[in-house]
């Protein structure tokens, strides 16, 4: 397993614009590895992820920046590519791209996005992906004509500070196994409503499985997983966050935080759990 991480996950709420700054600095300035912003552009009451996390990387010094995932549909993925390794250029490499193929059609269809059956949006993605890794690579010259993503000729650049990753946050078969064909990292959300913990293994094994099919070798693979959506407070245990990692296979975990009592949630997370859990896992 690669170096484990922690960190968060943030909701981007226009009202809430100044505790989500306080609440990025503080995860910066006490240790913590990772922020996540969820990217919901027709969801009025949001603030932009984008703009929000390169606000966010000039504030911040050393923790990595993600959106957790990025909304495909209605991010162009030339341009998305050129974004990623601008900001990961100015913020000296602290950039990953979380990236997903979509979900709720009417509202991207609303402001103006393609709605995409399940098949579609897989397709669509497996596209971008291979379009966003021309530019990240710096190829000279970039040409892809596919259904629904096409460049003729573009020339990528700047080239971004680091090897930015791609973590797909993948669910059902296929996306699982176009992330062990391409992705750099799996990004799924783990309890509530989303993945039951007891689902994990299986789809890492299918992961694993379509790597070595595609001649990768799994390890390569980031796992990273949104945790503690529903009981942000009862994360605050660095042994059950190892067991969490090591049973389920996840090298990096990013908490939901608790609505009440977030700053000192944080701090504790970062100064006392995170170099804990680092110490059982690693």
């Amino acid at each position: 397993m690669a170096r484990p991480r922690l960190g968060i996950f943030l909701v981007p709420n226009a009202a809430g614009a100044e505790r989500i700054l306080s609440q990025a600095r503080i995860a910066d300035e006490s240790g913590l590895d990772l922020i996540g912003i969820q990217d919901h552009p027709y969801q009025r009451r949001y603030l932009d992820t984008w703009t929000l996390l390169a606000y966010l990387a000039a504030r911040t010094e050393r923790i990595t920046l993600l959106p957790d995932v990025i909304n495909l549909p209605l991010r162009q993925p030339a341009v998305l590519a050129k974004s990623v390794a601008t900001l990961d250029l100015l913020s000296g490499g602290r950039v990953e791209l979380g990236i997903g193929a979509g979900a709720f059609w009417d509202a991207v269809e609303a402001m103006g996005g393609p709605r995409r059956t399940p098949g579609e949006s897989v397709e669509a993605l497996e596209e971008a992906i291979r379009i966003i890794k021309g530019f990240l690579r710096g190829e000279r010259t970039l040409r892809s004509a596919g259904e629904h993503y096409t460049v003729n000729g573009a020339r990528p650049g700047p080239a971004p500070a680091h090897p930015v990753g791609l973590w797909v946050g993948a669910y059902g078969p296929r996306m699982l196994r176009l992330t062990g064909r391409l992705g750099d990292g799996w990004l799924p959300s783990v309890g509530g409503h989303y993945m039951d913990p007891e689902d994990v293994p299986g789809n890492q094994r299918r992961i694993d499985e379509a790597a070595r099919k595609a001649d990768r070798d799994p390890a390569e693979i980031v796992r990273a997983a949104n945790v503690g959506l529903d009981e942000p407070e009862a994360w605050l245990d660095a042994e059950r966050l190892a067991r969490t990692s090591s049973e389920l296979g996840f090298e990096a975990l990013l908490l939901a935080l608790p609505e009440d009592g977030a700053e000192d949630f944080l701090r504790r997370l970062g100064e006392e759990v995170a170099p804990r859990f680092r110490e059982l896992v690693g």
